[in-house]
Order: C-alpha cells, then structure tokens, then sequence
C-alpha cells in the first residue's frame, strides 16, 4: 500500500502458478506470472479558511426592523462571541457577536442601515484560532540597590531665648485709602494662539445629533401623551431670603445707576439660564425633518408680560451673557414694545 498528499492507492496482487488478469473488456487471461491490480482514491483537501456570512437574528414579538451601528471594520480580526455590530430597535439593542474567531472579509450593511430579522450582516472568514494577543513587555530588572549613606549627626541643640524680639516702630505716615469703586479689576487674560478658536459673545451656535430609534420612538410617546393625557404642574418651595436680602440692599443703588428697578425676575431668569447650561438637554429641541436632536448652545428665555389686549410672551434672546441690569432693560423695553 502507498500514500501520497491528494490521492491514496492501493496495490493489491496474487501469486500461485495460474493468475487472473483481465483486459479492457473484463475476460480473464490465465498468466503465469503474478497480476497486481491497481486502484486509486481521490478525497478533496478541507479548507479550514471557510467564508460564512452572518444573518440578522430574530427580533422580539411587535419588533420588526432595527438600525445597524458597527463596532467592527473591514479586516479587523474578531475572536469567537466578540461583539461585531449592535443593532438597535425601538424597544431594545441586539448584540450580534462572531460565530467564531476570524477576520471580517465584508460588511453587508451600511452604519445607521435599517435590517429585518434574517438579513445578511457581514461576511467573516475563518481561521481557526483566537488573535493572539501581544505579550507584555518584560519587566525591566531592579535597580541595584544603592548604598546606604552614613547616619547624619543629631543638629546641635538651638538655645532657647530668653529675651523678646524688637517690636518694629509704627510709621507717622497716614495710611493711604480708596473706596472699592476705585480698585481696577485684573487685567483680561492673554490672547488665545491663532490656531485656537476664541467663541465670540453672543454667537449663537448649535449642534446637531442623530437620533437613534429607542429615542425617536420615545419622542413620539412622549408628544403622544401630551396631546392625549393630562399634564401635571408640580411646584417646589425654596428658600429666598438671600435674594430677598440683596435686594433690600442694592435696590437704591441699582435704581440709581442704571435707572431700572431691581426685581426678582432678573434672578429668576438667570438661575433658568445657568441650570439649562448645566442640563443641556434640557434645553434641546427635535427636528422632525431630519430625526436630529438639535442642542443649542444659547439660552433664550421667555418672560410673561401682561398687555391691555392679554398676556404676551415675548422672548428674551442669549441670557447667558446677561448680568442682572440687562436682564431687567431686555423685559422692560420688550413689555413696553409689546404694549404699544
């Protein structure tokens, strides 16, 4: 018998005086000589390198499509269970992970793709083995130890004093004093270098990010019940005797310098600026059209102002860059714009 890489053979023969040998046409043919018949087998080489493409799995029950967001590029290696995309849906995310370890050879989808249930994801070839992973660096070896310097001598012991210290003379001179209106405040910080961008006051910027399913459908909830359902307004008590305080205090002045009368709204309307900057999304906005959620780096604020003809509601536009005297200018001209 022989063996050889893609095909075995097998070699069989009889000897005696009297053999068997057969022709083309299957007669036997007495010889006297000993006849070997040969016979070969063929097998296929088994590629271990195997491509297998990876499906959707199965939503859950009133779940019928899903947003592909890929966690994997094309030639990343994976190893087996490793999570390669996550799809998301309006009620859950699905993690799909690599049936085995390989390479990723084709992604199927396109990031942000809608998917049903059973449709084809990414292609991943096989090879057999987890990617091996680096091995850490050998610890340097330890330092020699140094020597241990000698024992430093005890510092020689301090006298203690026995007399007091001269007491400095007191200067003649009358101490100058200037009223704090007069100090300067420090000088503005330095320039920012040219390749940095220096935002400008005022400038009204936003930015936008896509929503994802879960929070679209939220959304909609959400606009549904305030259409369907009854709203509740809770209100919360909170301590105001400093605001009270200050303005007992400053009122006169505040009236005197900047000819407007200090009131609670303007504190009202700053803390509202300073907690929507704190919770920016607080202060987004949804763009139906686009499926964006649009977060506003400005702060505009709306103020009731009671008119002879109802109640209008103008819009006080950038408080954030308001101190408490534009606060109270901006709603006293809007009111007076509005009743006239």
């Amino acid at each position: 018998q022989g063996n050889c890489t893609l095909a075995r053979c097998s070699l069989s023969g009889v000897s005696g005086s009297q053999g068997l040998a057969y022709t083309n046409g299957r007669k036997p043919v007495v010889n006297s000589s000993s006849v070997f018949t040969v016979r070969y087998f063929r097998t296929t080489a088994v590629h271990r390198d195997d491509v297998v493409t990876v499906n959707t799995p199965a939503f859950a029950e009133s779940v019928t499509e899903g947003d592909v967001r890929w966690e994997k590029a094309v030639g990343d290696t994976v190893a087996e269970d490793e999570v390669v995309c996550e799809i998301e849906t309006d009620k859950t995310s699905v993690q799909v992970p690599a049936p085995a370890a390989g390479v990723i050879e084709a992604l199927l989808v396109p990031d942000g793709g809608k998917v049903e249930g059973g449709t084809p994801l990414f292609k991943l070839r096989k090879t057999g083995a987890a990617p091996a992973k680096a091995k850490p660096a050998a610890a340097p070896p330890p330092a020699a130890p140094e020597p241990v310097a000698a024992a430093a001598p005890p510092p020689a012991a301090v006298p203690i004093p026995t007399t007091m210290p001269p007491v400095p003379p007191v200067s003649t001179q009358p101490i100058d004093s200037k009223p704090v209106s007069a100090v300067k405040p420090a000088a503005a910080p330095a320039a920012a270098p040219p390749g940095e961008a220096v935002p400008t006051k005022g400038a009204r910027s936003e930015h936008r990010v896509k929503m994802n399913r879960m929070r679209q459908r939220i959304a909609q909830r959400l606009k549904e019940a305030q259409n369907t359902c009854a709203m509740l307004t809770t209100f919360n008590e909170i301590d105001m005797s400093n605001i009270r305080e200050m303005r007992t205090v400053h009122k006169d002045a505040f009236l005197k310098k900047h000819n407007l009368k200090l009131g609670f709204m303007s504190a009202f309307v700053k803390a509202a600026a300073f907690a929507l900057q704190d919770q920016p999304v607080v202060n987004a906005v949804i763009d139906d059209t686009t499926k964006e959620i649009v977060y506003r780096d400005y702060v505009d604020i709306s103020v009731a102002v009671a008119t002879p003809r109802g109640l209008v509601v103008p819009v006080v536009r950038n408080v954030e860059n308001m101190n408490f005297a534009d606060i109270e200018r901006a709603i006293y001209e809007l009111g007076e714009k509005v009743r006239k």
